[in-house]
């Protein structure tokens, strides 16, 4: 089967350039004018294409490997299959994601799902909508009155842009999105089905019934933020829910009313952040994590994934576990718990070997008289 051609064939890219991009001289005797045009994984790439390698489990495919160009962790340089240009870092990922964003420019955020050039007929704007020169808006969108998109965004299919929503330059609504109540800087991607600025979850609860509190806060999400597939945020309650600079967020992430994320955090999937929650600068969120509200974590912090977080976290810290806490009481914890369930298993298989001894009717087993103690003596 012909792979199909979701991104276009990228132009070549020289080794010289390479070497440029990483930072990093040519060994000696690679030609800088060989061309690679392609990436691939170590085990596939060929003489056209760019690997890179820092990570131990994949020794075997670099010693193998007949990549045009590899970018290799220092400490894996040995394993460098000889004849093979090698560039040694001490960081080879961002600079294959440097080279990646050369080759393939259209992937770095999605794009026109219909091809359009301006606005499309198919789609709805609302005369008193803004639209500066330069945006794309695909068929089935639709964009509310006093709405205002920079130049250089793509709004596509079926994505729906509310009243006075302003969204910067350069961004990226997916298909099926929402955008209400929002305020939204440059350079942003908000992915497929994402939901931005719909209510809060707020009730005033009671025993006749639960009285809705009407949510009239914003949404600020601020540049170069990135927004994962179907992931929602909620607008604020009487405040705003802030996404701060550069931060990015996985698929089927939930972020309530009033909170604040700082700027550079990395939030990843189904981790639900509960309202008024702070996240300081930085702040790392592993999968599945869940943080009730009213709680701070601090700059730098990181909790791992599956962990629950019921009370503040100290700037810089490394916590896990359910309630979360620092990393090195629950490995201990954990331990200490394996090694009584460890025990306890051995106590159970001893007594079930006496139990099984005893119904056998072997007299030996319930004869406790110390030997030689007999009457026969």
């Amino acid at each position: 089967m012909v792979d199909p051609a979701f991104f276009p064939n990228p132009a070549a890219i020289s080794l010289g350039e390479i070497a440029e991009i990483a930072a990093c001289p040519l060994p000696p005797g690679i030609d800088p004018d060989h061309l690679i045009s392609a990436a691939a994984p170590l085990d596939q790439a060929g003489p056209d294409a760019v690997a890179y390698m820092d990570n131990p489990r994949y020794v075997d495919a670099l010693a193998s490997s007949r990549a045009g160009c590899l970018l290799v962790a220092r400490k894996f340089a040995a394993s460098v299959p000889d004849g093979v240009p090698a560039l040694i870092l001490d960081k080879p990922y961002p600079a294959f994601a440097a080279i990646l964003s050369r080759l393939y420019p259209d992937a770095l955020r999605p794009g026109s799902h219909f091809g359009s050039l301006g606005v499309s007929p198919g789609s709805v704007v609302h005369p008193d909508a803004r639209l500066e020169s330069g945006v794309r808006v695909d068929p089935g969108a639709v964009i509310g009155p006093h709405a205002e998109i920079g130049s250089g965004t793509v709004v596509a299919a079926n994505a729906v842009i509310g009243p006075h929503v302003k969204i910067g330059r350069d961004c990226s609504i997916g298909a099926n999105s929402s955008v209400l109540h929002a305020l939204i800087g440059n350079g942003v991607i908000v992915h497929a089905g994402v939901r931005i600025g719909q209510d809060g979850f707020g009730f005033a609860m009671g025993g006749g019934g639960h009285t809705k509190v009407p949510q009239i806060g914003r949404v600020i999400i601020q540049d170069a933020v990135e927004i994962g597939a179907n992931s929602t945020i909620d607008r604020g309650a009487s405040r705003d829910t802030v996404i701060g600079e550069g931060s990015k967020i996985d698929n089927l992430v939930q972020i309530a009313h009033n909170v604040v994320i700082g700027r550079h955090c990395v939030i990843v999937a189904q981790t639900g952040i509960s309202g008024s929650t702070t996240l300081e600068d930085f702040v790392v969120l592993g999968g599945q994590v869940g943080v009730i509200g009213h709680v701070t974590i601090g700059m730098g912090a990181q909790i791992a994934a599956s962990s629950n977080v019921n009370s503040d976290v100290p700037a810089g810290a490394r916590w896990g576990g359910t309630p979360a806490k620092p990393v090195r009481d629950w490995f201990r914890e954990m331990t200490t718990l394996k090694t009584l369930a460890m025990r306890k298993v051995h106590t159970d298989e001893n007594a079930h070997s006496v139990r099984k001894t005893l119904a056998s009717g072997d007299d030996s087993a319930k004869d406790d008289t110390p030997p030689g103690s007999g009457a026969a003596s």
